[in-house]
């Protein structure tokens, strides 16, 4: 029996990255609509380029995923902030403008 020169060596498995897909929903619902829809679009890609083989496109798609829910999340908590401002600037005014009457 022959045997062959050359052995297969098994490449260890690459995890697969981070799909995001949890916290671009949650981004999407609580945050900011149109950047958590982005985020949706490429953390849903992540697991199915992942099962084609396609690891760097994976990849890519994580990471843009990732970004676009950290910018849904950050201009959702940034639009609260300006929101709760504007209603204490109201409330502030308005107690003012009481107390002048009187």
């Amino acid at each position: 029996m022959e045997q062959s020169s050359y052995q297969q060596t098994a490449l260890p498995p690459v995890a697969p990255p981070k799909n995001w897909l949890v916290e671009s929903i949650l981004a999407t619902i609580f945050c900011c609509l149109p950047f958590g829809i982005a985020g949706i679009v490429f953390a849903s890609q992540v697991n199915s380029k992942y099962a084609a083989g396609d690891h760097a496109g994976a990849v890519e798609a994580s990471k843009n995923a990732g970004k676009w829910t950290k910018v849904a999340f950050f201009i959702g908590i940034a639009w609260i902030a300006i929101y709760l401002i504007f209603i204490f600037f109201l409330g502030g005014v308005a107690i003012w403008n009481k107390d002048r009457s009187l």
